[in-house]
Parts: C-alpha cells; sequence; structure tokens
C-alpha cells in the first residue's frame, strides 16, 4: 500500500502542469491554490474515508499542494503568503528542504532573485541551499541549463503557435507558450542576480567576552554592505595565536534567528582570539576579528577562589528536615502523646473528626475573627462555592489582631503545603505547654487541613504578602494559586471574576467594606501581583539598588510593581559572567574608595565594565528618583556578585550606610516614583526562592 502510494505521489508530480501560463494566470493559480490551502481538515466526514490508507494519502496530497504553494509564493515574492505558510505549516510538512523538479529549493529562489525579506523568513524557518550546489561552478551550469532548456521551449511552442490554424489545441498552446515565457523570465533573472552578487563583507560590531571560566561567547551583526547576495551563514574561528596559525577550531552557524555563539570547553586562563565570517552563494567573505581582540576564560569566584554560596544548601535543608522528621516520629508525635490527660485527647478528636464531619463547609459571612480564603484562577474565570462565595474558612473566632511573627510563620508554612498533617500533629503535642502562640499556630494548621479537604487539593498557592483587614475586626490571610490544567475540585465551581463582582450584593457600606468586600474590590490588583511575582528574568547581569525601611515589628523591602520577586534594578549587559578581571577592577575602584562612576574618565575607557556600569547607573537613578549628583555617596557591593543560577547575576548599589535603612518617622527626601511597593523582607525572600 505504502508502494502504491508513491507510485500515486509520483504520478500527481509528473501531470503537475508545468507552470502558469502568464503572470496573471499565474496569480489566479495561486489564488484558487491559496484558497485550498486554508480547508479546515476536520471538516471532511471521516467516516466516508476507506481506511487510513485513503486518510495519509489525503493529508499528503495537501502538505503536497501547501509545498507547491510555497514555491509560487517565493517565485511571486509574495512576502506575506510565505509568512503565512511557515507560520501554519512545519518546515517538515512544508517539505523546506526538498528540491522541486528543476533541483531548486525555495530558499535557492529567493537568493537569487535577491529578495532579502524572504530569504531571511525561510532561514529563520530553518531553509537550507540546495545540496547540488557543491561550488560556484555547478551552480553556474545549473542556472544556465534552466535557461537554455526554458528558452527552448519558448521557441518550440512559439513555432508551433505560429504555424498551427486556431483552434482548441492551439489556444492551449498559447497559454503554455505565455507560462514558459513568465519562467525563462524568472531563470534569467536568477543568472543574472548570481552572476553580479559578490561574496559578503565582514560581519559587524563582532563582540568577544567571557560567558564562564571554560567558555567565551561571541556575538555579531549582518555585514553593512546591501549590493552583495544575502548572507545564508557564518563561521566562527577560534585560535590561540593572533594570526590563527594553527587554529583550534571553528563553527558554521546556519540558525540565524540570534547571531552569537559559545565556545565551550576551554581552558581558564589562556588567552582565545576570535573571528567570525559571512558566506553567501558566491562563497566565504574577509573574517572580522572580535573587539576586544582576545578574551581568557575565568570567573571572578577565581580572585579569591570562592565557592558558590548555595552550593549543598538544598541537600543540606532536605537531610535536616528529615532528621527532624525522624525525632518527631520516634521521640515526640508517639510517646508523649500516651501520657496527656484524656480531655486533651478527645478536644484533639473531636477537632479531627469534625473535619470530615459533613457540616463541615465554607462560611458565607464573618464574624470578627482570623480567616483563611484560598483564590484559584484560570484565564479570566475564579473558583467560587456553590453560593457564589470565594471560599474562606475560619481559623480564630477569637483572634482579632493578627501578629506579625504568626502571619510570617504561616507564610513558611505555605512552603509545606504537603506536611501540613506532620506539623498538625507535632504542634498537637506541643500545645501540653499552653502557649497561646502555638494555639493559634494549631489552628491555622487546622484551617489549611480543612481548606484542603474542601477543595481536595493540597497545594494551596502563595501566600499574599498582606491580610485583607476591615474595621470590624477581620482579618483574611489570602492564597493565591494559578490553574493552568483542567484540574477537579470538590464543592466548587468556575465562573468569571467580572460575573462575580458585578452581581455579589455587598452587606457593608462603601465608607466601611468588610473584609470580603475588599478583596472581592481588589483581586484582580492581587492576581496581577501573583502572575508578576512567578516571572523570571531574562539572562543577563543586572544593577540591582537595595533600599529597606524598618517599622515597629518587621523591616520592608523596596521592589518594583511589575516585578516583585526582584529587587529595583536595570540590565547591564546578556553576558551574566563577572570575569576575574572585571572583578579584580571592581575590588581596585573600591578599594581607593572612588566614587560610583557616574562620568567617563579617558583612563578606564577601554573598560566595557566601566562603560556598562555608567550607563546602568543612570538608568537605575532615574528609575528610583534620585538625582545623578547623589550617586557619587552610593556604594557598589564589594564582597560578592549574586549569582541566581548560571544565567542571572546582580551587582549592588547601596546608599550611604546610614541611608540604607529609613527608620520610622525619618524623612525620605527621594520618594520614588508610582509602580514600587514595600513588601516585608521576609515575604520578599520566599517570593525569591520561588
Amino acid at each position: 500500500k505504502m508502494t502504491q502510494q508513491m507510485r500515486d505521489l509520483q504520478l500527481a508530480q509528473a501531470r503537475k502542469p508545468p507552470g502558469p501560463s502568464s503572470p496573471n494566470a499565474a496569480k489566479r493559480l495561486y489564488r484558487n491554490l491559496s484558497g485550498k490551502f486554508r480547508v479546515n481538515y476536520t471538516s471532511f466526514d471521516e467516516g466516508s474515508l476507506v481506511g487510513r490508507g485513503e486518510k495519509e494519502k489525503l493529508r499528503k496530497s495537501y502538505l503536497f499542494q501547501s509545498n507547491a504553494a510555497l514555491f509560487e509564493a517565493v517565485e511571486l515574492q509574495d512576502l506575506d503568503r510565505v509568512q503565512e505558510l511557515l507560520k501554519q505549516y512545519s518546515p517538515e510538512e512544508l517539505d523546506l528542504n526538498t528540491p522541486n523538479s528543476e533541483g531548486l529549493l525555495p530558499l535557492d529562489i529567493a537568493i537569487m532573485t535577491n529578495n532579502a525579506p524572504i530569504a531571511r523568513a525561510l532561514l529563520q524557518a530553518g531553509a537550507k541551499e540546495s545540496p547540488h550546489f557543491v561550488s560556484l561552478e555547478s551552480r553556474s551550469l545549473h542556472l544556465s541549463t534552466l535557461v537554455r532548456e526554458a528558452e527552448q521551449r519558448v521557441n518550440e511552442l512559439m513555432a508551433q503557435v505560429v504555424n498551427e490554424a486556431p483552434n482548441a489545441d492551439c489556444s492551449e498552446k498559447e497559454k503554455q507558450l505565455k507560462a514558459w515565457e513568465w519562467r525563462f523570465r524568472l531563470y534569467k533573472r536568477m543568472k543574472a542576480g548570481f552572476e553580479h552578487a559578490r561574496v559578503p563583507d565582514a560581519p559587524t560590531n563582532v563582540q568577544l567576552s567571557v560567558a564562564s571560566s571554560s567558555s567565551v561567547q561571541v556575538t555579531f551583526w549582518e555585514p553593512l554592505s546591501v549590493n552583495s547576495a544575502v548572507v545564508t551563514k557564518y563561521k566562527v574561528e577560534w585560535s590561540c595565536s593572533p594570526t590563527f596559525s594553527p587554529p583550534l577550531g571553528e563553527a558554521v552557524i546556519d540558525k540565524l534567528k540570534n547571531l552569537h555563539f559559545t565556545i565551550r570547553g576551554l581552558v581558564s586562563g589562556t588567552a582565545y582570539y576570535v573571528r567570525v565570517s559571512a558566506y553567501n552563494m558566491k562563497g566565504w567573505g574577509p573574517p572580522q576579528a572580535s573587539v576586544p581582540p582576545f578574551a581568557i576564560p575565568s570567573n571572578w569566584r577565581e580572585y579569591d577562589g570562592r565557592a558558590p554560596r548555595r552550593r549543598g544548601q538544598a541537600e543540606a535543608l532536605d537531610h535536616l528536615l528529615g532528621q527532624v522528621k525522624t525525632v518527631h516520629q520516634h521521640c515526640v508525635c508517639h510517646e508523649p502523646c500516651k501520657n496527656q490527660p484524656q480531655s486533651r485527647k478527645h478536644s484533639v478528636s473531636k477537632s479531627l473528626k469534625h473535619l470530615f464531619h459533613p457540616g463541615s463547609k465554607f462560611l458565607k459571612t464573618l464574624k470578627r475573627g482570623l480567616y483563611l480564603t484560598a483564590i484559584f484562577y484560570k484565564d479570566d474565570n475564579i473558583l467560587v462555592t456553590h453560593e457564589d462565595q470565594i471560599p474562606v474558612v475560619e481559623i480564630d473566632d477569637t483572634y482579632s489582631c493578627l501578629l506579625m511573627q504568626d502571619f510570617l510563620w504561616f507564610t513558611k508554612v505555605s512552603c509545606m503545603w504537603d506536611e501540613i498533617l506532620w506539623l498538625r500533629q507535632c504542634v498537637t503535642v506541643s500545645q501540653s505547654s499552653c502557649s497561646c502562640i502555638l494555639q493559634t499556630r494549631f489552628k491555622m494548621l487546622l484551617a489549611i487541613s480543612q481548606m484542603q479537604g474542601l477543595l481536595g487539593i493540597q497545594d494551596l498557592g502563595q501566600v499574599f504578602f498582606e491580610p485583607v483587614k476591615d474595621k470590624q475586626g477581620n482579618i483574611l490571610i489570602v492564597t493565591l494559586k494559578e490553574v493552568k490544567t483542567n484540574q477537579t475540585f470538590e464543592s466548587v465551581r468556575w465562573v468569571p471574576i467580572c460575573k462575580l463582582q458585578t452581581s455579589r450584593k455587598s452587606v457593608s457600606s462603601p465608607e466601611e467594606p468588610t473584609a470580603l468586600d475588599t478583596l472581592l474590590i481588589s483581586v484582580q490588583d492581587k492576581l496581577a501581583y501573583h502572575q508578576r511575582s512567578s516571572h523570571a528574568l531574562s539572562p543577563g547581569l543586572y544593577l540591582g539598588y537595595l533600599k529597606l525601611c524598618s517599622a515597629v515589628d518587621q523591616i520592608r523591602v523596596l521592589v518594583p510593581e511589575q516585578l516583585p520577586n526582584i529587587l529595583c534594578h536595570v540590565k547591564i549587559r546578556s553576558n551574566p559572567n563577572v570575569s576575574r578581571e572585571e572583578w579584580e577592577w571592581l575590588q581596585k575602584m573600591v578599594s581607593v574608595e572612588e566614587p560610583v562612576p557616574t562620568e567617563p574618565e579617558a583612563d578606564t575607557s577601554q573598560n566595557p565594565l566601566f562603560h556598562e556600569l555608567q550607563v546602568a547607573i543612570k538608568e537605575l537613578m532615574t528609575l528610583v528618583n534620585i538625582p545623578l549628583q547623589e550617586a557619587k555617596d552610593f556604594r557598589l557591593y564589594s564582597q560578592e556578585v549574586l549569582d541566581f543560577g548560571d544565567q542571572v547575576s546582580f551587582l549592588l548599589l547601596l546608599p550611604p550606610s546610614d541611608d540604607v535603612c529609613t527608620a520610622p518617622g525619618q524623612n525620605n527626601p527621594y520618594t520614588p516614583r508610582s509602580g514600587f511597593l514595600t513588601l516585608p523582607l521576609q515575604i520578599f525572600e520566599l517570593g525569591e526562592e520561588r
């Protein structure tokens, strides 16, 4: 059956008309084919197809037509249609790198007609040049053959049209003649494009930087010249010699979406020279040496041999938690339980049974106390109870003043949603001390268990950075979680957020809204905060600004609203690595107590990091609304570079020591513009870890 399908496909190719009869006819054919390609495959009645083989044959037929449509679009220089086809089909479905009957690929036609926009679109989709053109001579011979054969075919059809009497066959011959005349002009244009092209100029802005202690990265731009043919690939060469003799290695880059390359596996402390050259259908152009001409792989840690701050920390914490669990399991959660008074055991047993009793359900109204609410959202929908209420359970109806220590403890518990039962058992035993703090925290764990049981899910999400309060003495601890899959919940349903906000009947006055009304009014702001707090920075080196303010019971840190899990910052460069040489320069600058660089200096103009810091500091001072002259008293944190994984790192800019943390009542003359907020330091640290 597969053999028969291949024969059918070959027969279809053989029956394909040689080309459109004229430019107008070509456009009509192209439009007709384009309309057919937009047919929805699922609209066919699959029951009428006989077997899987017929379905496969039909699919191949459409893919074959899409390949033909791509060739037509490239030949007609229709960029919009080319982009549409590349978006609609994968390169495999389009047979993007399969030559047609003339031995040409879509990219060949685009570059030989010097259509740079279409060529770039094809290259970014993964298009290649025809493998038949192994040399300049073979390409020239192939084009000459196509032109000669097309001219011969035009002459033959011209003679037949002139010599034959007007009839139906003659009309068909005239159509074929126009089609071949159009194709003859296309081949001549391709041949002329090839003959007039020259090798590309050297790439521009070739920049070399140290990527790590064993790699360097080179970035570059396209050649400036627009007179030569489209560049289809680049070559990166590296060597330990400035003359590149002998060369150490080379790499060809044919995926041109991002013009950069990382050379890995190098020796730390060794200088490597790099150069880049471009290629088009006429061959390789001259190489361009990088700036600086060489780079030495290194990392700032090599300056004093410092180990990564977080190396092994996660494993150590997991081990410590395991030890704590083992101790509580064998020593606390079993033996002391036997010595508790019977009344206490009965009380705990009763409270546990309450969780599984049918009467356990979400609250409709608040009655002065401490409560837990969980907000689950998906797109523009939010999870509500059958009474169209956001899920709320009670923590403590006698607790009207939430201490910051209790709230911060709750945020830490949110990192262990799956361990609530174990935590509850341990805190239950410890209640024999009659500590009010432990009793409150035990009630928090009970409320968490109740919410998990009612919703049928363990992970309640991230805790919002501050509780919602009202003047009636109600306090809401809010958790937020985005649902990205079709997850099943119990006792709840999805409703649009806007519908919930408009349909809810408030029982409070606008002057004194209840905590639930306040939550509903501000729910979209809280969802926006939650989404932004999960965003990650793009790879690079950043300059962060550390500004704290203290209150009676907490320290808060200034962060941007758009990215509240990161300090106020600007990007210095895309390369996150700080080399040993750059770190040595920073240490020297700090040791002589030089001011933060805000103005250019002649003797350091050759240091790229110096210029990058100048630009970043000016941008950061504008961002946080601090006059640039004040930055002269600021300091760069010189103890370490803050590494967040392998792709993001930070240098810290600190105010004068007396101004790092603003005390209560202290006047801050430079207030940041809108777009910032202050988070409790512990909340910020948890968000940073997430």
